[in-house]
């Protein structure tokens, strides 16, 4: 016969088991700690980020008319008006998550402290829900940011996203809307389309339910590759931005030269030839 204190350590030791077992509870951390947050879900909770990576939107060439269309439907956002989730897809390295950060510091530059930037990692997804109730009751206007977002083959966390984006009844809350970035335009690798289509009854209803998720982004921002005088566009702007000290004529042909070591052209490639140009003159990109 057990004594009423080894009950007690049992019901003790199962009641810590379970506690182990329950999910995290939400945060209640203060959402004025900082102007942009790392979403952890596995401890439910925004981490603040102190000091964002990005460039100044002024830096940002090639892209002009896209950059302006972001801005401005951020901007609408934050003043409390209709905007639209932002899908920005296309070409990589051709500036899509440096267009997000960079239009988010420069409309909170206008009125500092309006708007935070949350960003959630594609692996997250499927706690985008809890994410979304948190943010829910706060005053602070918020971008939910997943950079390079993709669905592969049996992946159903599209679902998720899905459902917060429109669906449900309680709908996206008003303070929150979601940008995100990917290399496919519907978020589905082709391949995965197609075998859809060849091997389904009705091939159109097979893939309507995946391509519809990207119908959720009301904006659209196609990003393509450069041309050459993009590229150099970007790789002059870098360089008098930094103060960089070589001739023009030099600069363009070691910019020609360099992309034409890797193959491509982008944004990318020009800050990776402005990095590697600033170290070999021995200044500083401060």
């Amino acid at each position: 016969m057990t004594s009423s204190s080894e009950t007690a350590n049992l019901l003790t030791r199962i009641a810590e088991a379970l506690e182990r077992l329950a999910p995290p509870r939400p945060s209640d951390a203060s959402l004025d700690a900082a102007d942009a947050f790392v979403w952890n879900a596995e401890e439910g909770r925004l981490d603040p980020v102190q000091e964002v990576a990005r460039v100044d939107l002024s830096l940002i060439k090639g892209i002009d008319r896209l950059r302006d269309i972001l801005l401005d439907n951020t901007r609408r956002f934050a003043k409390g008006l209709p905007a639209n989730n932002a899908l920005l897809w296309g070409a990589r390295g051709m500036g899509k998550s440096s267009m997000v950060k960079a239009a988010h510091a420069a409309v909170n530059a206008e009125k500092p402290g309006n708007l935070i930037l949350i960003e959630i990692h594609r692996e997250d997804i499927e706690s985008l829900p809890r994410l979304m109730t948190q943010l829910r009751t706060q005053d602070r206007r918020a971008i939910i940011f997943c950079d390079d977002l993709s669905f592969d083959h049996d992946d159903t966390s599209y679902k998720s996203l899905k459902a917060v984006l429109e669906g449900g009844i309680e709908g996206r809350p008003k303070n929150v809307i979601f940008y995100a970035t990917s290399n496919r335009r519907h978020l589905m690798p082709r391949d995965m389309m197609e075998n859809e289509r060849s091997t389904a009854i009705n091939p159109s209803e097979a893939v309507e339910e995946k391509v519809s998720l990207s119908d959720r982004f009301g904006l659209w921002l196609g990003f393509h590759n450069c041309s050459q005088d993009d590229y150099l566009d970007m790789v002059s702007g870098y360089a008098a931005h930094y103060g960089l000290k070589i001739e023009p004529e030099t600069l363009k042909a070691e910019a020609i030269e360099w992309s034409a070591t890797r193959g491509s052209r982008s944004g990318r490639v020009a800050w990776q030839f402005i990095q590697d140009l600033a170290g070999r003159l021995g200044q500083n990109l401060g």
